[in-house]
């Protein structure tokens, strides 16, 4: 089949892994780039009447569908699926697919970098030891051994999340209103016991409506004295604003954050200036292994629905 008579997928990114690119050989892709907006990809749906779409960075809006009549589905390259219009989408009788669990050691992984970085304070003391100083006799670490750790979430990331807790002899607390039952050495518990009795509380759920800012002023002050915050799912479940002042107060020890409100990250920004957060730019599930299983699961969710 040639590439003027094959149907078009669309993605919004510059590549695929090379396995996902072989998966959808019967089909034409077309990349939107490293930074597409809602213009470009409106712009490519018109000339490309694409009857997919794989969303790897930025959205896919109504303004986009209606561009598409004959998009058929959104395949998100990862697990949350916020930056799609799925109420839209319904309408349309657009499918919109997820590749769920593809990230998870990867974003798993990272959650834990966090946490060690947040209890041993491990950027600051590398700082710290690049300026000349030597801070042994006054440095006291937090041992994670016998806390409590609060998992909002528990899918395939919060359970790996879990599991690495449970080696620690970490006790675990885990809010999930669609969990049925919680791993071993795990308790399913409301969340204003989590918040309460957690001494690391860590953020695995995705974002809705109807939990924007589901960290602010009034959860903060219900957390533990010298508590650490973990976000490794999406930024607006934390009002940061809330969070730098308890982070200045002392209310938290520390938070290590991988998703922001408003991304990319725009400098100046507030959090630059807070010792005790500990930043990275949203890659939690960014490893080698991550981009062939999120490609792969992406591309097979396309083929399932174009397929049936």
């Amino acid at each position: 089949m040639n590439t003027a008579s094959k149907q078009v997928v669309i993605v919004t990114g510059v590549d695929l892994a090379p396995a996902a690119v072989d998966m959808l050989r019967d089909y034409q892709l077309v990349y939107a780039g490293a930074k597409p907006t809602e213009e470009d990809v409106v712009r490519l749906a018109q000339q490309h009447q694409p009857v997919a779409i794989i969303v790897r960075y930025g959205g896919v809006s109504a303004r986009v569908m209606d561009a598409a009549p004959s998009l058929r589905v959104i395949s998100k390259h990862g697990t949350g699926i916020d930056s799609i219009d799925s109420q839209a989408a319904q309408q349309r009788g657009i499918a919109v697919k997820a590749a769920a669990g593809a990230n998870a050691p990867a974003v798993a992984e990272h959650t834990w970098a966090l946490i060690m970085a947040c209890a041993k304070n491990v950027v600051g003391l590398d700082q710290r030891m690049r300026e000349g100083h030597w801070d042994k006799s006054t440095h006291k670490s937090v041992e994670l051994r016998g806390r409590t750790l609060g998992l909002v979430g528990l899918g395939a990331i919060g359970r790996r999340v879990a599991a690495v807790a449970a080696v620690l002899d970490m006790p675990v607390l885990a809010y999930d209103p669609y969990a049925k039952e919680a791993p071993q050495g795990a308790q399913l518990v409301d969340l204003d016991t989590l918040f309460a009795q957690s001494d690391v509380v860590s953020l695995h759920c995705p974002l809705t409506a109807d939990n924007k800012h589901m960290i602010n002023a009034q959860s903060l002050a219900r957390m533990k004295d010298g508590a650490i915050l973990v976000n490794t799912a999406r930024g607006g479940l934390i009002d940061e604003q809330a969070l730098i002042a308890a982070l200045g107060s002392g209310k938290l020890r520390a938070a290590g954050l991988d998703s922001f409100e408003k991304e990319p990250f725009a400098a100046p920004h507030p959090l630059q200036g807070v010792g005790n957060a500990v930043l990275s730019p949203h890659i939690g599930g960014v490893t080698a292994d991550a981009y062939i299983a999120m490609g792969t699961g992406a591309a097979s969710n396309v083929l399932a629905v174009l397929g049936a």
